[in-house]
């Protein structure tokens, strides 16, 4: 994922930037200096997202799954509450390229847990679903988000379109 979202960012970032100090440097030292400051407190949150990205982690026991997500925030899901686990490929986008989705749902199929591909790597998918012991149901055809949204709404998170919690 640092190669692949972090190099074209900072590919992108880079000429802005020099521009943007380029066009700020006729305003004086003191545009220049909050420019830079705007700079390195931008870059302090880029490094802290990538951070917490490589904390990121899943753990299984015979208790349940825990995970530590982007943030930190510790979600945990003990393992009577779980009922199987759905895999299924969505499209990434306008686009044909798909990525795989990991669900531990209960017994009314409601998402108690999820990873995706777009965070996750298949050997992760694997090895979790591996794990776990639980009835996999795996559904090879890919679904748009919109199709997964109207057959599963259960399964998404409420910024993902279901509409909010009720």
């Amino acid at each position: 994922m640092t190669r692949s979202v972090g190099l074209p960012v900072l590919a992108l970032l880079v000429p802005v930037l020099l521009t943007v100090l380029w066009l700020v440097s006729p305003l004086g030292t003191a545009a220049m200096g909050l420019t830079a400051a705007a700079i390195v407190v931008l870059s302090a949150l880029g490094a802290a997202a990538y951070i917490g990205y490589q904390r990121a982690e899943v753990a299984v026991s015979p208790h349940g799954v825990v995970e530590r997500g982007f943030l930190g925030r510790i979600n945990s899901v003990a393992r009577r509450e779980m009922a199987g686990v759905l895999r299924l490929e969505t499209y990434r986008g306008d686009t044909l390229e798909t990525v795989q989705q990991l669900f531990i749902v209960d017994e009314d199929g409601k998402c108690l847990f999820r990873m995706r591909g777009t965070f996750w790597d298949d050997r992760s998918l694997d090895a979790i679903a591996g794990l776990l012991d639980l009835d996999e149901e795996i559904r090879t055809e890919p679904v748009t988000m919109g199709e997964l949204r109207a057959s599963d709404p259960h399964l998404l998170y409420w910024f993902e379109g279901r509409g909010l919690p009720s």
